[in-house]
This record gives C-alpha cells, structure tokens and sequence, in this order.
C-alpha cells in the first residue's frame, strides 16, 4: 500500500470542473501527511490537452480510449479497477456528483475498499484517514475511520476551496491505454436545461426560496425583496419540483452551482445536495423556523423565525 491520495478528475465541455480542483487541494495535504503523491486520474479519448490544467498533482495519469468517449459507470469502472488495484493509494477521492456517485459505488464493490459519501472534511493522522460526512440531510455528522487504512471518499463539492488545487505546476504526465471496455451501459445523449429569463449563475444576489414558503402565492413576498435588493429569486429543488418556479432557478445538486455574493436562504432546511449548489457564495444569511436546520451550519447569519414575517419588514427596511 502507497501513502498516494488519487483524484478523479470531472471535465465537461473541454473543462476540468471545480470539484476536481477542491479534491486536489484537499488531495496535496493529505499526500504531505500519509508520504505520498498527489495524483489525478484523467479519463476520456482526446483529453489529453486538459492534463496542464492539474498543476496541483504531482502526477497525472491519462486514461485515453475511444470507449471512454462519452461518461459511462461501468466503462469508468473498468478502466480504473486495475489501476487503482496496481497502485493501492491510501484514498481514492470523487466528486459526490451524480457521475461521481455512480463510479464511486461500482469501484467500491469491485476492489471491496469502503466508501464514505457525503464527506465535508477528511483529514489523516495518527490513525489514518479520517472522513466527516453529512447524513440524514446534514442533520447528523458522522466520523468515518478506514478499517485497514484505505478507502473510497466522495465529496459534497464546496466543502474546500477550489483555489488550493488551481496552482501552477509541472506534474509528470503518464498515459495509458484502458485495460477493458465495458459498454453495458452506454451514453445517449446529454439533456440541458432550456435558457431561462434569468441566468442566476451571473447574479451577484441571490434570494433564495424553500419549502418553508407554504403557499405559491408567497413567492410573490419573495420576488419584492429580490426586487429592493437588486438580486433575482431562486429556490430549492422542492419548489421547482412544485412548478412554482422554473428549473433554471433551481439550486442545488440537480440543479445550478451558483457563487453569489450574497445568498439570502428562505425557509430551505439545506440538504447536502442544495448546499452543494451554493457553499461558494461570500455571504450566507439563512432564516428558518427550525433552529437544528442544517443551513445554520454553513450560513454566516442565521434568524430563526417565520420566513412570512421576517421578509415584509426587511422589504420595507431596504425599500426605505
């Protein structure tokens, strides 16, 4: 066994996705503590040009195949299973997206390695690693010890800054041919939202809207605060899921990563697959009737109280 800490690099479009970048900060750290190298794992056909942009990672390994063209669980899955069961790292890291999520699983059971998901921290020490992930919609925190040293981590994105992982460098690049293909499951096609009126990934204030709401017609308390504030609404996934407002103002998982800088959180409980979408934002104010909602944890302001009474008077307040 290595002290390597291995990342699972997520690109789209030609680009490596924040996520990546957050696991490789976290990745260097760890790689200081267990003895070993930071490592990102490149899989695709044709990207090796997006190697230059880990220059956090000591080493770059490149997965390139034809069958790995398009994101597929099982093709991930059999491409690295020889590779990490060669290398025996002490941490595979992945991102807890939905393509992340699915590798993470398969890969798990195949090299029988345990999985903590959800993690929002992970450090190593005397121990060995160590993980705290979220459960029950961030209600619980639990401390997750690998039995034998090694193990699989899927992270909740924004739990560490992506700046850490962005940092120039010169990483030695080894490319390799897969050591199997497996297109049980096979990509169709990807699905993107229809442009909205508003695009609230640009917006610099976001109010933000959850189940808490009660009533359709409340929304409309919600869009005068957006208004005196100069800022947009948006809304969890429950109340697009509702119709009440468009997807493209969903935040979340599911939805859009937005990185406001102010992120106003209305009635929102904040489980991981939100605060997944809006950890990023500079300033989080949360209002909630219930004091143990998980929002509290990552907001730097917190009321708790009746949404419907707290927005009229801080409407009123800003519009005087």
């Amino acid at each position: 066994m290595s002290g390597d800490i291995v990342v699972i690099a997520e690109h789209r479009d030609g680009a490596i996705l924040d996520p990546t970048y957050e696991l490789l900060g976290r990745a260097r750290s760890l790689a200081a503590a267990s003895g070993g190298e930071a490592i990102a794992v490149l899989l695709g056909s044709g990207v090796a040009g997006l190697a230059g942009s880990l220059g956090a990672a000591a080493r770059v390994i490149v997965v390139d195949g034809p069958g790995l063209a398009s994101f597929s669980p099982t093709a991930y899955q059999a491409a690295l299973v020889p590779l990490v069961r060669e290398r025996e790292p002490a941490l595979v890291l992945i991102a807890n997206s939905g393509s992340g999520m699915d590798v993470a699983a398969g890969l798990s059971a195949a090299l029988d390695l345990p999985l903590a998901a959800y993690a929002i921290d992970l450090t190593i020490d005397a121990g060995g690693p160590l993980a705290t992930c979220q459960l029950y919609a961030g209600k619980i925190q639990a401390k997750v010890r690998f039995a034998g040293g090694r193990g699989i981590v899927t992270a909740v994105a924004g739990s560490f800054p992506a700046e850490a992982g962005m940092g120039p460098g010169s990483p030695v690049i080894e490319t390799v041919a897969p050591a199997a293909t497996d297109d049980r499951i096979r990509f169709v096609d990807l699905l993107r939202p229809e442009a909205g009126d508003v695009d609230i990934t640009r917006e610099s204030v976001l109010v933000s809207v959850g189940r808490g709401i009660g009533e359709q017609e409340n929304i409309e308390l919600v869009e005068a605060l957006a208004a005196a504030l100069g800022g947009a609404v948006s809304s969890s996934r429950p109340i697009a899921d509702l119709g009440w407002l468009p997807r493209t103002r969903q935040v979340g998982k599911s939805g859009l990563k937005v990185k406001p800088r102010v992120y106003l959180a209305l009635g929102i409980s904040g489980a991981p697959e939100h605060l997944e979408g809006m950890r990023g934002a500079e300033l989080i104010i949360a209002v909630n009737s219930d004091a143990r909602a998980p929002i509290f944890s990552v907001a730097h302001y917190g009321v708790v109280a009746d949404l419907l009474d707290v927005v009229p008077a801080l409407t009123a307040r800003v519009g005087g």
